[in-house]
């Protein structure tokens, strides 16, 4: 099996999972967060509904420099978040479809202020930067959910709020 397909298979799995815990965001609590060093929920959950673009920045450029990536709107909705979610996910879906195994193969950097804080193989980043990153941001969001008094999906297992998956 090549590789694009696998991403393409793992894309699906974890677009469901991702749309069910955006589903739940509760709203008027953008400016909401845990602690003063925490993310705001907003922020937290604008990133989990557009990590999947990173996909598309990482098949189709050769790197990102991130102090100077586009400033996008804030999402202050849950149906917000699940439509930029879908969104990502369908260009995702596109870049995973149009590239190949070999240009997975090629290298990807990231820069912070022209400085280079990561350069790895195309796939090295889709796996840690857009799947593993997505799952720790599940995480952190769905604490943000208990502590909101918001019902947490089953996500990898069932919930304290859903028995099932």
């Amino acid at each position: 099996m090549k590789m694009t397909e696998l991403f393409l298979a793992e894309l699906e799995r974890e677009a469901a999972t991702t749309r069910r815990v955006l589903q739940r965001v509760p709203e008027g609590r953008y400016d909401w967060k845990p602690h003063e060093k925490s993310m705001t929920l907003g922020y937290l959950a604008e990133l989990v509904a557009r990590l999947p673009s990173w996909c598309v920045n990482a098949i189709q450029r050769d790197e990102l420099e991130l102090t100077t990536a586009e400033k996008l709107p804030p999402l202050r909705t849950s149906s917000e978040l699940v439509q930029a979610l879908d969104e990502n996910v369908a260009r995702a879906r596109e870049a995973l479809a149009n590239t190949t195994d070999d240009h997975l193969m090629k290298p990807w950097r990231l820069l912070v202020a022209g400085q280079v804080v990561s350069e790895d193989p195309r796939h090295i980043v889709l796996r840690d930067a857009v799947f593993n990153h997505l799952a720790h941001h599940w995480g952190q969001l769905t604490v943000y959910l208990r502590l909101n008094g918001a019902p947490v999906p089953s996500i990898y297992g069932p919930s304290a709020d859903e028995k099932t998956f």
